[in-house]
């Protein structure tokens, strides 16, 4: 039979597969490894998953590609990212070496604001310019979804600037992106010490314009969801403007998200499980109780070890207990230029195994499967499985463990995207 693509000979073919659900618990543990194993694509999606012997007389294609020795996977995803901005906060890089806090620096105008007020000053054309190769780069270390963020606007048009920003990129690069407006990120100046004014423009106005503009874009007609995020954490919004935030958002439906207990507990988790959301983000702090919230809910638990790396910090989200409690884990860069300038999700999965104790293949669904369930995205990538997107890496490694035992360096050989080779 007629194909675009085979891969066989694959030394390992980890499908990651959930048979419609994400992973947890022990599941966690279970990659889908199918030894000399091969795969066929048509039409941009998975016809074919199974051994190299049965799939090659089977199929032929017009284009193969021989894995031996090699390791094929899913593609990454990278269910939260910062990565659209401008400019660098290299400075404040300096500040933290010399004890300054995250907190700190936020009440010293640093931080989000910081950025804030570079993204301002930037045109589209300049945040797409700056933007553009740090989806390259993320490309090539295997990320081939990546959910980008607003949230260095703080203003409507600056908002929707950096959406739009997102559109063109979606449209004119491989890596594919799920939209998320977080026009609560911060308080900003022109809106200090009235937090609850801000909160209102957020939901007032904000939120009816966004929505409006989801539904003028591809990311509407072709069904891909827009998110509404916000930062419940001291310094930033409470827990009732942030329940307000996130529930008007979901009546005007958008999923939700939320950036929650990083570095305060006010019941972030508890709230955003009971309003449905997909995922809820950094959990540092999250309390047992909370813990076993997220277990008995189809939230997904989304880790960022990045950020505790580079604020030189040793405390991480407690993933460990998250995943023995039963709860949904995914893995993140959070890619931004102050708490998390990372584009590698390679190194996330080692610094997990590490300091959050992550077996490599609990890192591996944490980055692919449950990654692609945290973004609404879980029917169709994260897994090689019939009928899902073909977005596919081959790995020069002799084990997939590999992907998170070394470091420093990548192994990621080959990247497709929809069936076609991108890298």
């Amino acid at each position: 039979m007629p194909a675009d693509l085979l891969i066989y000979n694959a030394k390992q073919l980890l499908t990651c597969a959930g048979n419609g659900q994400p992973k947890r618990g022990a599941a966690m543990t279970d990659v889908g490894l199918i030894e000399n194993g091969a795969m066929v694509i048509r039409n941009e999606k998975i016809i074919a998953v199974g051994a190299t012997a049965d799939l090659r007389a089977l199929y032929s294609a017009e284009l193969e590609i021989n894995a031996d020795g090699k390791i094929v996977c899913p593609g990454f995803v990278d269910p939260h990212t910062h990565v659209v901005y401008a400019g660098d906060r290299i400075n404040e890089f300096e500040m933290r070496i010399q004890g300054a806090t995250y907190l700190e620096i936020m009440a010293a105008g640093g931080g989000i604001v910081n950025t804030m007020r570079a993204v301002r000053a930037a045109t589209i054309g300049q945040l797409v310019d700056e933007t553009r190769p740090r989806l390259n780069t993320m490309l090539r270390l295997g990320t081939t979804t990546a959910e980008i963020k607003s949230g260095y606007g703080l203003d409507l048009e600056n908002e929707l600037k950096m959406l739009q920003v997102a559109a063109i990129l979606d449209a004119t690069q491989p890596v594919e992106i799920a939209p998320t407006f977080l026009g609560a990120h911060a308080i900003p100046p022109e809106y200090k010490d009235r937090a609850s004014a801000y909160t209102a423009l957020v939901i007032g106005k904000m939120l009816p314009k966004v929505k409006e503009w989801y539904r003028d874009t591809h990311f509407f007609t072709s069904g891909a969801p827009l998110f509404v995020d916000v930062f419940c954490e001291k310094n930033a919004f409470d827990l009732e403007q942030s329940r307000q935030i996130l529930a008007n958002g979901k009546a005007h439906g958008l999923a939700i998200k939320a950036h929650v207990g990083e570095f305060t507990s006010l019941g972030g988790v508890t709230m955003a499980v009971e309003l449905g959301a997909t995922s809820v983000d950094h959990l540092d702090v999250t309390t047992p109780e909370e813990i076993r919230v997220l277990a008995q809910s189809n939230t997904v638990a989304v880790v960022i070890p990045a950020v505790n790396f580079n604020l030189g910090s040793t405390h991480f989200a407690d993933a460990r207990a998250m995943i023995d409690a039963g709860a949904i884990v995914a893995l993140c860069t959070d890619v931004n230029p102050g708490s998390a300038p990372c584009l590698s999700l390679p190194l996330v999965m080692a610094i997990a195994c590490r300091y959050q104790h992550l077996l490599p293949a609990e890192a591996l669904n944490a980055a692919t499967i449950n990654a692609a369930y945290a973004i609404g995205l879980g029917e169709s990538i994260g897994s090689l499985e019939v009928g899902k997107q073909a977005d596919i890496l081959i790995v020069d490694a002799p084990d997939y463990r590999h992907i998170a035992y070394e470091f420093g360096h990548n192994r990621v050989e080959r990247v497709i995207k929809r069936g076609r080779v991108v890298v």
